[in-house]
């Protein structure tokens, strides 16, 4: 069976010709939202089938990615794909170099601290800028402790074990 990925949500339709306002959450945003690029719809809890579409344009407004897709030309239309997702198939996933990491592959890893304390579970990879920053939900119910993914932090990361060790710099823990 085929696995797919979320790589964004339509969360508003934006003007009237079927523009769609996306947040996104994949790391690599770029590729995934190319003109040209191919990229799948999906209804949540409503539709069992994926519908794919062609992205026919890019642009950003503030925190939104906004998408234009050859297949869908007015509001009306656009409409209908609010609260969807939008997927890619795992065939789609290219070979990552040493170091980097899909987000589906770092969230739900363990958090250790380098002294062997258990700190929490990886629930969410933002990336707000120059690096993306794991948010740690700990097992204390204590406030989520944010991670930047920055070699002095993060000292080693196993996909295979879900684990990451981590320096506990000062500050970093709330």
């Amino acid at each position: 069976m085929m696995e797919w990925f979320n790589v964004g949500k339509i969360v508003n339709t934006h003007g009237v010709r079927g523009e769609v306002r996306v947040i996104p959450t994949t790391d690599f945003e770029d590729e995934r939202f190319a003109p040209g690029a191919d990229i799948y719809l999906y209804r949540v809890n409503t539709d069992s089938e994926r519908h794919q579409v062609t992205i026919d344009n890019v642009r950003y407004h503030k925190q939104f990615t906004l998408l234009t897709f050859k297949e869908i030309s007015s509001l009306d239309e656009a409409e209908k794909w609010k609260n969807s997702l939008l997927q890619i198939p795992e065939t789609k996933l290219q070979e990552l170099e040493e170091g980097e990491y899909y987000y589906h592959e770092i969230i739900g890893c363990i958090v250790y601290s380098e002294e062997g304390d258990k700190l929490g579970e990886i629930r969410e990879v933002m990336s707000p800028g120059a690096n993306d920053v794991w948010v740690v939900q700990p097992y204390e119910g204590k406030n989520d402790i944010l991670v930047p993914y920055i070699d002095d932090i993060v000292k080693k990361v196993d996909i295979d074990d879900k684990t990451v060790t981590i320096h506990l710099m000062e500050g970093l823990l709330p």
